[in-house]
């Protein structure tokens, strides 16, 4: 991994071009960064300078230009290319979210049904989850494991969503928790 230190700041804008990038054609808009973060467009301009300084990103220029992530910004981020990667849809509400796929689900607490909780990592936008939504997660490509709960706690900087597990369901019907 790389050792480049970023700012909270950087880290934030950096983590959401990313995310973006992933789920649609670069370049990305700085406007387009700084609604999912909820920032405004001067400053995600401002921290993009610092970030194209230090090679972390591309500048596109024109009507229809933006920002492209480097090689650099994956390593520094300490996060893999989702390239042809498989599908695992989400959920909020009962509607598909799109431009959303999970990259890792992390279970704890499985022994005990009343206090499973999963950390799910997503990849594009966690600005539209709050805590309190209602999520599904799944069909995984492998298992075809699909979770269901309700959001405790959104953390934007590292697009996890903590959720309070509340069902998981295999192919076969049988029920996990």
């Amino acid at each position: 991994m790389s050792t480049i230190q970023l700012t909270t700041s950087q880290r934030r804008v950096l983590t959401a071009l990313v995310n973006l990038a992933e789920n649609a054609d670069p370049p990305v808009s700085g406007r387009t960064i700084a609604e999912s973060i909820d920032r405004n467009p001067g400053t995600v301009r401002n921290r993009m300078q610092s970030l194209r300084d230090i090679g972390l990103v591309k500048g596109v220029a024109g009507p229809k230009g933006g920002y492209v992530p480097t090689d650099a910004a994956y390593e520094t981020l300490g996060v893999e290319r989702m390239d042809d990667a498989a599908s695992t849809p989400v959920e909020r509400e009962g509607d598909p979210v799109e431009g959303v796929n999970v990259e890792e689900i992390d279970l704890s607490s499985v022994a005990n049904p009343e206090l499973c909780r999963a950390e799910l990592v997503i990849r594009g936008p966690v600005g539209s989850f709050d805590a309190g939504d209602r999520v599904t997660v799944g069909p995984t490509p492998g298992a075809g494991l699909r979770l269901s709960g309700v959001i405790d706690a959104t953390h934007v900087d590292g697009n996890t969503l903590l959720v309070r597990v509340e069902g998981m369901e295999t192919p076969g019907g049988g029920s996990a928790a």
